[in-house]
C-alpha cells in the first residue's frame, strides 16, 4: 500500500483502540489516533510507533460535534473512520465535514435511525465531492449482509432470516456499547416476523439457542439496521430477525427484567453507568469466547428447501476485533484502488465482499465455517421416501412444505356432544359448529413442523415431530400423541399409538379417541376429516372435514 493516511476519531476507545492496532499490525497505512483526551491518544500512538519503527503515527485531540472541515484538511488523512459512537441520536456533523475536506467517510454505526436517514442526507454531498461515505461498517450490516450475499446467491426464494451474536462475558463492555442497548431495550422495536411488520419490545422476543462451539446461550431482540435493509435487501417471505445475548444468564434475564421498565417509558440510557458497574462485578465468570450465527431458509437455485448457515467463533479475546474489520476492509479496498470510481453515501452492504472481510480474520483467533441442509419433508422422513412417494399428489404437495406454506379451503365444523367435552374443546381452542373458511399455516421448525389451523375467527395450534419409533408425535401444550400413519392408494389415516403428560406415559384406554384421515376429492383437492371424542364414551370433542388448495407464495 501507498504512504495514505487514515484519522480514527473515537481511536483510545474499545473499538477505535482495536481498528487502531489492526490498521498498524496488516497495513502500512498513515494513522491519526483521534480523541476528546490528548494524553490517551499520544499514548497509544507513541506505544505504536515504538513496535513499528518509522510508520506515520501521530495524535490529536478532537471534539467531533465541532469539527470543522478545515481542521480535517490539516490532517493529510485521505479517510475518516467514526469508531466512537454511540450513534443513536447522532447527527451527520462529522461525515459531512470530512466530505466537505475532501477524504472519504466511514464509519462503525450500528443505530437503526442514523443509518436509514444516512444516505438521504449525505447521498449528493458525497457524490459532488467524488467519495464515499458509508455508515454500519461493522459486524452489523456490513458483515451480516456480506454473510447474506454469499449464501444466496442465486436462491429463488428467501423464506427466513436470522442474524446473532454473543459476546464473551469477558469482552471489554465500552460506555458507547451499553449506551446504545439500554436507548432500545423495552422500547417498541418495528420488526418483520410471521409475514408481516409488528412491533415487539427491545430485548424481548427470549430465545435461547446453540451457538457454534459456544453451546446453549440467551438471545433477545436488537433494534440494528439489519432489521429494515434485509427485508429491502433480500425479501424473506416470513421473517428477518436479528438478536443478540449475553452469556451469563444472569446478565441476560437481569436487562430483560429492566427492559420492562423501559417498556412503562423509564429511559434506561440514563443509568448506563450503573448497569457498566453492575456487569463489572461479574468479569470474572464466563469466558472470552463469543460468536455470530447467520442462518436463512429458503429455496436455492434449484428450488430447493435448504438451510444455509454461516457460524463464527472468536477465541482468546480476539471477538471484539471483528465488529472493526469490515472498515478494516474497506479502508484496505479504497488504498488499493479497489473501490475506484465509487462515490456516493449508503449502508456499508455490497460494498466489500465476504471474502475481503474473512481474509482480515486471518490474523487472529477468529474461525468462520458454514454449512447446506436441504432435510426431508417430516412426513417423508416419517413414512420413508418411498411410501411418501406413493401418496396422491395433493397429499405430498401439503406434506413437503419447504419452510412455510400455507393451504386455504372450506370446513364442516361439528361441535361437542357434552359439556365435559365442551369444556375441553374451549381449552384447546377448537372452533365452533358451522361452515366456515379453513386455512392452515405449516412452518418448518428444527424439530418438525407447527400447523396453525384457522376456523374463521377462531385458531389452534399443534407441534409435529418425528418419534424414535418411527412414528409421528403431535403436540398440543403438555400433551404427546404418536401416531401411526398407515397409506393405501387413497390416502393416509392417522392412528393413536400412544399419549403422554410432560412426558409421562398416561394409560391408553384413558386416551382420546381419534379418527382421522386425508384423502383427496373428486376435484383433486386434499381433503381432511377427523373426529376427536372423550374416551369411556364421554363424548365427541370435535368433528372437522373439508378440503384444502396450497396458496400460491
Amino acid at each position: 500500500m501507498t504512504a495514505l493516511r487514515v484519522l480514527v476519531v473515537g481511536g483510545t476507545g474499545t473499538f477505535g483502540t482495536r481498528l487502531v492496532h489492526g490498521l498498524a499490525e496488516t497495513t502500512t497505512l498513515g494513522i491519526v489516533v483521534a480523541g476528546r483526551d490528548l494524553g490517551r491518544a499520544e499514548a497509544l500512538a507513541g506505544a505504536l510507533r515504538a513496535r513499528h519503527p518509522g510508520r506515520d503515527i501521530s495524535a490529536l485531540a478532537l471534539n467531533a460535534a465541532q469539527m470543522t472541515a478545515e481542521a480535517l484538511r490539516a490532517t493529510g488523512a485521505f479517510a475518516l473512520v467514526d469508531a466512537a459512537g454511540p450513534w443513536q441520536g447522532a447527527g451527520y456533523h462529522l461525515p459531512r465535514a470530512a466530505l466537505a475536506a475532501g477524504m472519504h467517510a466511514i464509519d462503525l454505526s450500528d443505530a437503526r435511525e442514523h443509518v436509514a436517514g444516512f444516505a438521504a442526507a449525505l447521498d449528493e454531498e458525497a457524490r459532488g465531492a467524488g467519495r464515499l461515505a458509508l455508515t454500519g461498517a461493522s459486524s452489523t450490516p456490513a458483515l451480516s449482509n456480506a454473510v447474506l450475499d454469499h449464501l444466496l446467491r442465486g436462491w429463488r426464494q428467501v423464506d427466513t432470516v436470522e442474524v446473532a451474536i454473543s459476546p464473551g462475558n469477558r469482552a471489554p463492555r465500552g460506555h458507547s456499547v451499553v449506551r446504545a442497548i439500554l436507548s432500545y431495550a423495552g422500547r417498541p422495536v418495528r420488526v418483520f416476523g410471521d409475514g408481516h411488520w409488528r412491533v415487539q419490545p427491545g430485548w424481548g422476543m427470549l430465545h435461547r439457542r446453540p451457538l457454534p462451539g459456544l453451546g446453549r446461550r440467551w438471545l433477545s431482540l436488537c433494534d440494528t439496521p439489519d432489521l429494515d435493509l434485509i427485508p429491502a435487501r433480500f425479501a424473506p417471505r416470513r421473517a428477518a430477525i436479528f438478536r443478540a445475548g449475553l452469556e451469563l444468564a444472569p446478565l441476560h434475564f437481569g436487562l430483560w427484567l429492566a427492559s420492562l421498565a423501559g417498556r412503562a417509558g423509564l429511559n434506561l440510557a440514563r443509568f448506563s453507568g450503573a448497569f457498566r458497574w453492575l456487569a463489572a462485578a461479574f468479569d470474572r465468570f464466563g469466558t472470552d469466547r463469543g460468536g455470530m450465527l447467520v442462518e436463512a431458509r429458503g429455496r436455492d437455485a434449484e428450488g430447493l428447501p435448504t438451510l444455509a448457515r454461516w457460524m463464527l467463533l472468536a477465541e482468546a479475546g480476539d471477538g471484539p476485533m471483528v465488529p472493526t474489520l469490515p472498515a478494516l476492509a474497506v479502508l484496505r479496498a479504497l488504498a488499493e484502488g479497489r473501490l475506484e470510481g465509487r462515490a456516493g453515501a449508503s449502508a456499508c452492504v455490497g460494498v466489500v465482499d465476504l471474502a475481503a472481510i474473512e481474509a482480515e480474520f486471518t490474523p487472529y483467533r477468529i474461525r468462520c465455517t458454514s454449512e447446506v441442509s436441504r432435510p426431508l419433508p417430516l412426513f417423508a422422513l416419517t413414512l420413508g421416501a418411498e411410501t411418501f412417494a406413493r401418496l396422491p399428489e395433493p397429499l405430498r404437495a401439503l406434506h413437503r412444505p419447504g419452510w412455510w406454506q400455507a393451504a386455504s379451503g372450506m370446513a364442516e365444523v361439528d361441535g361437542p356432544s357434552s359439556r365435559l367435552a365442551a369444556l375441553v374443546a374451549r381449552l384447546v381452542g377448537f372452533p365452533s359448529p358451522g361452515r366456515m373458511p379453513v386455512r392452515v399455516e405449516i412452518e418448518a421448525t428444527d424439530e418438525g413442523e407447527r400447523w396453525t389451523r384457522h376456523f374463521g375467527p377462531r385458531r389452534f395450534t399443534s407441534r409435529l415431530s418425528a418419534s424414535r419409533s418411527g412414528h409421528l408425535t403431535e403436540r398440543f401444550g403438555p400433551f404427546a400423541f404418536d401416531l401411526a400413519l398407515p397409506c393405501d392408494a387413497k390416502g393416509m389415516r392417522l392412528e393413536l399409538q400412544g399419549w403422554r403428560c410432560l412426558g409421562i406415559p398416561l394409560p391408553r384406554r384413558l386416551a382420546p379417541l381419534s379418527d382421522a384421515k386425508e384423502e383427496v376429492d373428486a376435484a383433486g383437492r386434499f381433503t381432511f376429516d377427523v373426529e376427536i371424542s372423550l374416551p369411556l364414551r364421554l363424548g365427541r370433542i370435535v368433528r372437522y372435514r373439508g378440503w384444502l388448495v396450497p396458496e400460491r407464495a
